[in-house]
């Protein structure tokens, strides 16, 4: 109407809302004090029940958090009071309240496993550091007098939280956060692996135990899971080695070494005991029993198997360490074989972060040899794991280069994974004690893939095999051998065996072709095989990296001290005239035909 002005909106919240807020604050607070004065005077604690409800109700994020950590003290302080600790002459109704707590404190856990994947970061790691300072009050508040011991209940609702990644509790939690996927968060896991997993002894071994009992549920079937378990041990690069290293304890008490355990120091058998207590039926143990029984801890003048020492004393236990790693990679193994792209990660570290510190890497031995079998990049990064079984743990397996002489075709010249499988395959072949009908087999495929490889992979090819040559001067026939002009290769491409390709008897001319390519360091480089072999063998490393982009920026920085001579001479006017030419004239000049230059 007219002469009437409108209300002006403020930009301040709504006084109503400010009150709800600050009452809301308020109630926290209020409920928290009133539940840690019950806590002294032995009066009703069913507030609890009340404020922990806040957690999924409430629908701001700064209300979740600071409930939690209401809660948290709490949980803290009747851990202090010893409200959670049975007691031997405990009464009916002091256990009644006992289990109601402990019961409150289990369902606290879930709420903070939950929030791990929930949408607001602050609860995310919020969450996460209440539930590791948790596990050092509530262990100490359950564990008896003597034998410490982790709260297991509340430490594997956190290995849950982190593995299966369940829903966030809070009800207004954005619901297409993470688009519904199970896969752990990546602050919560590069926090819990910086802070903790590759630092603290104890927690890594029951990490470890813990998961390898879930992936070995056989009511698991997310992918996500074996995902989430494998980011966090391909970052693990912190596995003692020496019993010395077992010096970091994130609960206190676990950093004293028992006393009346001794492991005998001096000798090195402790890293070949067992303590997988499923192992009766393998042959092995037969020869391994009497060295288990040597190396097992010494207790009151008697031996007893590391499986049989309290979780105290197994964390002084370099063994015990490599048990949980093995125990839980054997449980990820058969998840991993399900995912051709989780297999790949896993072989990418296995060689230098599994297989070290595992008790029997043998065991690996079928997953490895079947990426091999699997072709691929995959089975690229399987030669590696499996070489180095055959290698420093004598895995028997003949077909070795069988299998790897498969891998030498067309597709290989053009995988990512390139430059590591010549490295690969630069190690395989350095034993002088190899036949030399084997490498003459490697060295003919790989001059014959050069003649359809691309110039990057040509580059690898010619100081790859001037290095085998040199190193197995047997070979050097095939050089010297002169093609006729009806010239008929005995090489057997299409034979599978290394063995039978009869690649001695034939010549390398596929490199002596090079000598004619088209590309100058390619032709120049070449030209090696026809010189002396006096030049020192080639750093294979300088050649492993070149791509087209580097060969080009090579050309073009090339200093042309003659310029090349040209095959026809060019006239004014002929190749790009500056008129129209009569395209129905039989003469004329052909470019000038079909383009148009102004």
């Amino acid at each position: 109407m007219p002469g009437k002005r409108g209300k002006l909106k403020s930009s301040l919240p709504a006084p109503r809302k400010r009150q709800k807020t600050s009452s809301t604050t308020e109630d926290i607070q209020t409920l928290e004090r009133t539940i840690l004065t019950a806590i002294q005077d032995g009066s009703s604690l069913n507030p609890l029940t009340d404020l922990m409800g806040l957690i999924s109700s409430s629908p701001d994020p700064k209300t979740t958090h600071s409930v939690i950590y209401a809660v948290y003290r709490i949980s803290v302080a009747l851990a202090q009071a010893g409200r959670l600790t049975p007691e031997r002459d405990e009464s009916e109704e002091a256990k009644i309240v006992r289990q109601w707590l402990e019961a409150r404190v289990t369902t606290f856990s879930e709420l903070l496993a939950g929030l791990l994947k929930d949408d607001e970061r602050a609860l995310r790691i919020g969450a996460l550091e209440i539930i590791l300072s948790l596990i050092i009050h509530l262990s100490r508040a359950a564990s008896p007098p003597g034998r410490m011991d982790i709260y297991l209940n509340h430490f594997r609702h956190f290995i849950h939280g982190l593995l299966l990644c369940p829903q966030s509790p809070r009800q207004t939690s954005d619901p297409a956060f993470g688009q519904g996927s199970g896969r752990i968060e990546i602050d919560v896991r590069d926090k819990f692996l910086d802070d903790n997993l590759t630092i603290h002894d104890d927690l890594r071994w029951f990490f470890l135990r813990e998961a390898a009992v879930i992936m070995s549920s056989p009511s698991l079937r997310s992918s996500d899971t074996a995902h989430n378990l494998l980011s966090l041990l391909e970052k693990l690069n912190t596995m003692p080695t020496d019993v010395k290293e077992l010096n970091a304890f994130w609960i206190p008490e676990f950093a004293k070494r028992p006393k009346k355990i001794q492991t005998d120091q001096s000798s090195d058998t402790e890293e070949e005991g067992d303590e997988v207590p499923d192992t009766a039926d393998d042959w092995r143990t037969f020869f391994d029993e009497q060295e288990q029984n040597e190396s097992a801890p010494v207790v009151k003048g008697k031996r007893r198997r590391l499986n049989q020492l309290p979780v105290h004393a197994s964390l002084h236990i370099l063994h015990s360490h490599r048990v949980q790693l093995s125990n839980c990679w054997l449980a990820l193994v058969p998840h991993l074989a399900m995912s051709r792209p989780l297999s790949a990660r896993a072989l990418a570290i296995l060689h230098r972060g599994v297989l070290p510190h595992m008790t029997r890497p043998i065991q690996l031995m079928d997953w490895i040899a079947g990426c091999v079998d699997h072709g691929g990049s995959t089975g690229l990064l399987g030669l590696n794991g499996l070489f180095t079984l055959i290698k420093n743990h004598n895995l028997d397996y003949p077909d070795f280069y069988t299998r790897l002489y498969a891998f030498l075709d067309r597709d290989v010249m053009h995988l990512k994974h390139r430059a590591r499988f010549f490295r690969l395959t630069e190690l395989f072949l350095s034993s002088t004690h190899l036949p030399a009908t084997l490498l003459a087999s490697f060295v003919k495929r790989l001059s014959r893939l050069s003649l359809s490889a691309p110039p990057p992979a040509i580059i690898m090819i010619i100081p790859f095999v001037y290095n085998i040559l040199r190193k197995h001067p047997v070979l050097m026939t095939m050089i010297h051998q002169d093609p006729q002009d009806e010239y008929q290769d005995p090489f057997d491409p299409k034979e599978p065996s290394p063995l039978l390709t009869n690649a001695l008897s034939s010549s390398l001319w596929e490199l002596a072709a090079h000598q004619n390519h088209y590309l100058t360091s390619i032709s120049t480089l070449s030209k090696i095989f026809s010189a002396p072999f006096t030049r020192m063998p080639y750093a294979m490393e300088e050649f492993l990296d070149h791509t087209y982009a580097t060969l080009f920026a090579t050309e073009a920085k090339r200093n042309i001290k003659k310029d090349p001579a040209m095959m026809l001479q060019l006239h004014s006017g002929t190749v790009f005239p500056a008129a129209p030419i009569d395209l129905n004239s039989a003469s004329g000049d052909v470019l000038g035909e079909l383009w148009l230059f102004d």
